[in-house]
Formats: C-alpha cells, sequence, structure tokens
C-alpha cells in the first residue's frame, strides 16, 4: 500500500476561514481566482509536514491557525513504524497528523494523536512528501537526497555493487576502530600488563596451594594451644583407665566401674536370662572406653609444642594474608585472580601480533573498497549522463529550451558509507550560462519546473509517494502548459501529485478538479473548497480561459482540453496494459 494523503482540513490561515480538501490518490489539481487563498494549501501542506510556522500567516482575528491531515498508510510499512517508535496510533490504516501555529507564534504538532516535536514531522516529511514551491526548502536540493535518488534512478546493477561496498566498508570500519583503541590506548594497556604480571610474579614466589590457609589455621590453633591439648586427653585417658601407678583400692576409672558393673550382672544370669542382652552392651562399652582411651593416649604423645614450628607456619599464614589483601578474600580466590590474569596477561601481550594482523587486514580492505568505490564512481558516471539528458529534454517541453542539467560528481578523500562520491545537480539556464546548484541557478518558477522534470525522470525510481507543486506553471503557456500537464499525469501514474495552478492546460489532465472560491467577506469558508464534476470542470477551466465561465468560445476549448487530456492518458493507459502483458508473456515463455 503507497501512503497518501486523504484528506486536509485548513483553518485560520490567510484567506482560509474554514477548508477541507480531499485529495485523489492519483492527480488533484487545485484552482480559483487570484488571492482565492489557493497559495494557502501548499503553504498548509508544508507546515503540517514541518515547515516554518510564520505567525504571520495566521488569518485576523483567529487565535490560531490549524492543519490538520488525515493519510492513508501501510500498518506494515516504514511510515507506521516511525509512528509507533513517536508513541502515536494509526487506526483503519488511517494516521492523523496536526499542526497549529498560534498569533503569538507558538506552534505544536500531533502524530497519531500524540503531542510530537515538530521535527518529528519533518523527518516523516522525507518518506511522504515533496514539497515544490518557490518558499519551500527542496527535498531534492540535499546532496544526500540527490546521491541516493541518482543511485535508484541507475537500477539494480549499482544496487549490487553498493550492498558489496557497504559489507566491505562495515568491516573497514570495525578493523580501523579496533586498531585506534589498540593504538591509542598502548600506555594504558602497557600499564595494565605491568601490574598483572607484578600480582602473576608475587602469587607465584608464593605459590600457594588450594586450601592451604585452611589447614595452616587449624595447624596454628592446634600448636598454640599444644599444653592445653595434651593436658585434656591425658585427663580424659586417666579418667576412663585410671592411673596404674596409684595405690588405693577404690576404683575411679570408667573402665574398672563398667567391669565392676559388668561381673556384677553376669553373676546373676542364671537367675534372669533378660539380663544377657545388658551384659553385652556392659561388655562393648567395655572394650569402646578401651579402644578410646588409647586413641587419646597416643594422641597426647602426638601433641607437642614445636616454636620453631609455630613460627613457620604464622609466616607462611602472612604471606597468604598479603595475597589474599591484594587478590581475593582467601587463598581459592587469589587462584582464581591468578588464572585471569595470565589470560588477559597473554592478551595484552599478543596486541603488538593482533596490530599487525589487523593492519594487513584493513590494507586488504582498503585496496577492496577502492576497487568498489571505483565501479560505483564509473557506475553513477553512466547513470548521470542518462540522467541529465532525460531532464534536460523534459526541460525543453517545459518551455525551458536553453536549460540544461548535469550531475556534477566530485570524490572525496576519505571513504563513506556510499562511496567516495560526491553527487550535486546542476542547471544551466542558457547556452554560456555557468552550471550553479539547483537552488541558486533557477527563479521559483523555473526550479518547480526544472523539479517537475526531474520527478518526471525520477519515477518509480523515488519513493516519495506524494509531490505537491506550486508555480510550476509560472511563465509558460500555449503547449508548453500542456506539456507540463501531460508530464504531471504521467508522474501521478506512480505517485499522488497535488498542484496549484492557474493554467487550464494543466488542469485539463486531473483526476480530481477542486476549487476555491472566496465568500462575500472575502474569506473561504467551508462550502468555498468544491470538487467539481466533469459539467464543473468545464465551466471553471472557460473561466480561467476566457475569463468568463459561460463564454461559448471559452466552453468549446475547456471541452476540447478535457478530450485531449482523456485520450492522452486512455493512451497511455493501453500502452502500460500493453506493457503489463508483454511482460506476463515474456514471463511464461
Amino acid at each position: 500500500m503507497r501512503p497518501r494523503v486523504e484528506e486536509v482540513r485548513i483553518q485560520g490561515l490567510g484567506v482560509i476561514d474554514e477548508a477541507v480538501l480531499e485529495l485523489s490518490p492519483g492527480f488533484t489539481v487545485v484552482t480559483g481566482e487570484t488571492g482565492a487563498g489557493k497559495t494557502m494549501v501548499v503553504t498548509g501542506l508544508g507546515l503540517l509536514f514541518g515547515g516554518r510556522a510564520d505567525p504571520a500567516r495566521v488569518r485576523p482575528g483567529a487565535r490560531r491557525a490549524l492543519v490538520e491531515g488525515t493519510l492513508v498508510v501501510d500498518p506494515g510499512g516504514k511510515v507506521a513504524r516511525q509512528v509507533e517508535e513517536a508513541g502515536g496510533e494509526i487506526e483503519d490504516n488511517r494516521l492523523i497528523i496536526s499542526r497549529s501555529v498560534s498569533a503569538e507564534g507558538r506552534s505544536r504538532a500531533w502524530l497519531g494523536g500524540r503531542t510530537v516535536p515538530v521535527g518529528t514531522l519533518t523527518y516523516l516529511a522525507d518518506d511522504l512528501v515533496a514539497v515544490h514551491g518557490q518558499m519551500d526548502q527542496q527535498r531534492l536540493l540535499q546532496p544526500g537526497r540527490q546521491r541516493a535518488a541518482l543511485d535508484r534512478y541507475a537500477g539494480g546493477e549499482l544496487a549490487r555493487e553498493l550492498a558489496a561496498y557497504g559489507r566491505v566498508y562495515k568491516r573497514h570500519k570495525e578493523v580501523a576502530a579496533l586498531l585506534a583503541e589498540l593504538t591509542t590506548r598502548a600506555r594504558e594497556r602497557a600499564q595494565e600488563a605491568e601490574m598483572l604480571r607484578f600480582g602473576l610474579e608475587e602469587i607465584e614466589k608464593v605459590d600457594p596451594k588450594p586450601g592451604e590457609d585452611v589447614a595452616l589455621r587449624e595447624e596454628e590453633e592446634r600448636l598454640s594451644h599444644a599444653d592445653a591439648l595434651r593436658n585434656a586427653a591425658e585427663t580424659a585417658h586417666l579418667a576412663l583407665l585410671g592411673d596404674p601407678m596409684a595405690t588405693t583400692g577404690v576404683a575411679q576409672d570408667a573402665a574398672s566401674l563398667l567391669g565392676q558393673a559388668r561381673s556384677a550382672v553376669e553373676g546373676v544370669l542364671d537367675f534372669d536370662p533378660a539380663l544377657s542382652g545388658i551384659a553385652d552392651r556392659l561388655a562393648e562399652a567395655g572394650y569402646l572406653i578401651s579402644d578410646v582411651a588409647t586413641e587419646l593416649a597416643a594422641y597426647a604423645e602426638s601433641v607437642d609444642a614445636d616454636p620453631a614450628r609455630l613460627a613457620a607456619v604464622q609466616e607462611r599464614r602472612a604471606m597468604l594474608t598479603s595475597l589474599t589483601r591484594k587478590y581475593g578474600g582467601d587463598v581459592a580466590a587469589v587462584l582464581d585472580w591468578a588464572q585471569n590474569a595470565a589470560a588477559r596477561l597473554a592478551e595484552l601481550e599478543g596486541d603488538d601480533e593482533r596490530i599487525e594482523e589487523l593492519q594487513r587486514e584493513q590494507e586488504e580492505l582498503t585496496a577492496r573498497l577502492t576497487e568498489h568505490a571505483a565501479r560505483l564512481t564509473e557506475l553513477r558516471q553512466a547513470a548521470a549522463e542518462r540522467f541529465g539528458e532525460a531532464v534536460t529534454a523534459e526541460l525543453s517541453a517545459l518551455a525551458m529550451p536553453h536549460a540544461r542539467v548535469t550531475v556534477a560528481i566530485t570524490q572525496s578523500d576519505e571513504f563513506g558509507p556510499h562511496g567516495v562520491d560526491e553527487v550535486e545537480l546542476r542547471l544551466s539556464s542558457h547556452p554560456g550560462a555557468p552550471a550553479l546548484p539547483l537552488g541558486k541557478g533557477a527563479s521559483g518558477g523555473e526550479l518547480s519546473r526544472v523539479m517537475l522534470a526531474i520527478e518526471v525522470v525520477f519515477a518509480g525510481a523515488d519513493p516519495v509517494p506524494t509531490f505537491v507543486f506550486d508555480e510550476v506553471d509560472a511563465g509558460v503557456g500555449g503547449k508548453a502548459a500542456v506539456e507540463i500537464g501531460r508530464r504531471l499525469a504521467r508522474l501521478a501514474r506512480t505517485a499522488q501529485v497535488i498542484v496549484v495552478t492557474h493554467l487550464p492546460q494543466v488542469a485539463a489532465f486531473a483526476d480530481q478538479h477542486l476549487v476555491v472560491q472566496k465568500a462575500g467577506d472575502g474569506s473561504v469558508v467551508r462550502s468555498g473548497v468544491v470538487a467539481l464534476d466533469q459539467e464543473g470542470r468545464a465551466r471553471e477551466l472557460a473561466r480561467m480561459l476566457a475569463g468568463l465561465e459561460d463564454s461559448e468560445l471559452g466552453r468549446a476549448h475547456a471541452e476540447e482540453l478535457l478530450a485531449i487530456a482523456a485520450a492522452d492518458k486512455a493512451a497511455a493507459d493501453k500502452a502500460e496494459a500493453d506493457r503489463a502483458e508483454a511482460d506476463r508473456a515474456a514471463a511464461a515463455g
């Protein structure tokens, strides 16, 4: 679905009190008597798409000027995505755009029901409309637009070459960024490498082992409390087995007491067999106490106060603590740091080799970019020659027989995202005149005609769906005016075209004819913009031709113009149908 402007509502702008314009998806023409407000239609469209807000344009007595447009858009297209990003909404494939200018000069904009900066409308307009009027900044006057339009005009071969160039250019930028980082941060990376190297050497010198800090802490505890540990083991051993050197006959140790208990129980087993289990358990307890006592004796024997070993352990722990303060909370963290630091150091120490690799790749990419850029220049120059000749031929038919359009292609010193070419459209208004940039080489009316010629040649290649022309017919008449109408109709086959004109030869080619009529007080009210039927068109064209809408001569001429335009459009329809049929036949064959 091609976006288009469906309806425009204007309030309080210039002589327009209120007007509603319903626009054709093809060619809409706006006519009316001088001063009726035709140009305000173009001004309103300009405001709607981010044009400069001039409070002097606000109708005297009105608080503000308001322009509201309803656009038909593809809900899955680029414009819809832009609206969604701005927070606006599209309903039933319709997008509402509004712009107001107060008498004090304040300006506000709305997009899909959401207040947005005016710049958002300007950004959106790049993909929606091209307004060609004497005071408008022309879209195709922007060098980037001229280059993009020429590339589309050049066709598929250049598009494929540009895509190949773009892939190489992207990698070239990545490599350049990596090289810049490696070289500009060389000192920082060297300092980082030195710090890592120092830390690794310090850790390697201490050579910590996994879990060593825990084991040393436990050993230090034992060595620091050796006397207490040995005394505790000996005391426990004595309590279990007693003192073999004691002379008293009273048993005080656990083993002796258990033995007495066991003897007492075993002495009465014959009277009650149920005591057999208790006797067995007392025997097991005796064996267990004996084993524990043996282990206690061995432990007490092993515990030794070793001041030298204690000092060595404490010294080793101090070394490990120094490492954990710098590199981690414990030895495990220190070892992790060392592993990561070694990997990072290897990466940093490989910078020189990496730089050499990247430099070699950059040289290779530069050579490939040079080849692609040269091919792009070659294709653009060929397209520029064809384009200049085509536009010049169009200008000859538009009453500018001595004008010539050329495309200047110059090369910059650096690679850009689209090559090295800088593209500029230039106009030489007559033989011997210098070729100047479009905005400097033509008057307002001439510029509109030049833009029409360019848009006709670009038709199908330029993706902008709506074109607005004002003063495209300035200073022309007769045959040239017919040719302007014919070319506008041709452009309308691939885009929506809106034209403000005073020439009946142009108006005759329109699909929709709107006439602006002033009320008795000189204003344009809601009923003052009328869509004409065939009869009304003939009357309006007669008025434009003879100044009298009821003139028989003017009426006959008007009907003749309408017939010529209808025949011309019918012939164009047939030619297009024949081409489509030929394409289908070729595809089937």
